[in-house]
């Protein structure tokens, strides 16, 4: 017949390695992935509102006059003098 305590004993044979915590071991434990998790949606809503403040911006840019003085007039009757 199979011994439940000895199955339970081996069990905990190779549990308990699982279970040593490593005073040597240094983990960001709880508190870093709840710390990067409120970075991580800092960053997605700052990302959210600039996207949103790009989209209404309304940029033109003024011509430069040295290019205008440059370039050949279109007007065909500017340059009749």
């Amino acid at each position: 017949m199979f011994d439940m305590s000895a199955s339970a004993s081996l069990a905990m044979t190779h549990l308990v390695p699982l279970a040593e915590i490593d005073e040597n071991k240094v983990t960001p434990g709880v508190l870093g992935f709840i710390v990067f998790a409120v970075m991580a949606l800092a960053v997605w809503g700052l990302m959210k509102s600039m996207s949103r403040h790009m989209g209404r911006v309304d940029f033109h840019e003024a011509p430069d006059p040295k290019e205008e003085s440059e370039a050949p007039s279109a007007d065909p009757k500017a340059h009749q003098g």
